[in-house]
């Protein structure tokens, strides 16, 4: 049995106030307002002609299920898998929906360990990948004049902030034949939904905001259709990629709290990107709020805010971020993003270390480049930490 979300009981509401309360006063034994967790490993048949809803929880697990239910509502979707990590949301989408050799389209720009994932596949000769620059019309429209089975979108890029449309891409897509797989992570479904600008599937690494507290790994698959939602729950349980009970349990906690950190987390971003754009010791800003972002108009109009995740340039090369890293006392350098902490990144030593040298250059992913993620901290810590942080790199 598949984790595939039911009928919306409650249509009338937001889909935040569902997400929100996602669980909520469901036990009918105790009355417990927090929804019960559910760890068994197995459930009983009622017999060999009989079989119960939740059999195996690889397969399917009742408070996994409640997630995917509640991440398919928020996300528009009709079907939800959970999985352990986000690539292995990736990896099941892929196996799902990709035949032998199939022609994978993805963004240059990518997360690095998408990158890495496609380009082995590729090696293993189980698809046929090419990397373009999706946030040009025209090269995706290059890509795609020649059939295609995945085309996978990721907008705003990481790290660089890249905004796609989405509508658009969709389109060139569908003429080639092609499902459109959306990688929705740093926006959330608070600031974005793939699914009603033309995505047929979104993916997740609920790592990030969806959880917000930097204590579970998992991901998710959100499908358009039921019929592609079975294919991938199917390949997702057969591959072994479902996510645990425990960690579900803990993401719909998470979940709980996303408007309130979404709020905090672009408002930080806001007075960050502020301090950044006029400082000497930074060479370039990437930021989709920003007017002068190439994608600022339409992240505007395909996004409900511009999130908390920004990268920088450092005018200083390499010896610059060394100075800026030294001494952060309220800012990790880690990699992840979403979580309540703020946390800063290298890529090009980090987050896309798996990527070849010759990738990271036609990404644009310098060694200079610096990649943050603002937590919910009082911006007045944060301004002050970064100042002095950038005076550093300065000198």
């Amino acid at each position: 049995m598949s984790d595939q979300s039911g009928k919306d009981p409650s249509p009338e509401l937001s889909a935040l106030t569902r997400a929100v309360r996602a669980g909520l006063d469901t036990d009918t034994q105790f009355g417990s307002v927090v929804p019960a967790l559910y760890p068994s490993t197995n459930y009983r048949f009622p017999s060999i002609d009989e079989r119960p809803p939740f059999d195996y929880s690889r397969s399917a697990n009742p408070t996994r299920a409640m997630l995917a239910t509640t991440l398919a509502t928020m996300e528009h979707g009709v079907t939800a898998t959970v999985t352990g990590s986000g690539l292995g949301a990736i990896t099941a989408t892929v196996e799902a929906l990709t035949g032998p050799r199939g022609r994978v389209v993805a963004p240059t720009d990518c997360y690095g360990g998408t990158w890495r994932l496609l380009d082995h596949l590729a090696t293993k000769q189980r698809i046929d990948v090419e990397f373009v620059d999706m946030w040009d019309l025209d090269e995706a429209a290059r890509a795609l004049a020649t059939p295609a089975e995945l085309v996978f979108v990721e907008t705003p890029s990481n790290p660089l902030m890249r905004i796609t449309d989405v509508a658009a891409v969709a389109r060139l897509a569908h003429a080639a034949g092609a499902i459109v797989v959306a990688d929705n992570t740093f926006c959330s479904p608070l600031l974005q939904n793939p699914l009603t600008l033309g995505a047929d599937v979104v993916v997740h690494s609920t790592t990030k905001f969806i959880n917000g507290h930097s204590d579970v790994v998992g991901g998710a698959v959100i499908s358009k259709t039921a019929e592609t939602g079975e294919l991938v729950a199917h390949w997702a349980n057969a591959l072994g990629l479902t996510g645990g009970a425990w960690d579900s349990w803990l993401t719909l906690r998470g979940l709980r709290t996303i408007d309130a950190r979404m709020r905090v987390h672009q408002a930080n971003a806001a007075a960050v990107v502020e301090l950044l754009s006029n400082h000497p010791a930074v060479q370039a800003v990437y930021y989709p709020g920003l007017a002068t972002h190439p994608g600022h108009d339409l992240a505007a109009r395909q996004q409900s805010g511009f999130g908390s995740l920004l990268s920088f340039e450092l005018t200083g090369g390499i010896d610059a971020v060394r100075r800026f890293t030294d001494g952060l006392q309220i800012i990790d350098l880690a990699e992840s993003l979403g979580g309540t902490e703020s946390l800063l990144a290298h890529p090009a030593t980090m987050t896309h270390a798996g990527m070849s040298p010759e990738a990271r250059a036609a990404a644009g992913i310098t060694d200079s480049l610096l990649r943050l993620s603002l937590g919910i901290e009082p911006v007045d810590d944060l301004l002050n930490e970064i100042r002095s942080a950038l005076d550093r790199a300065v000198a």
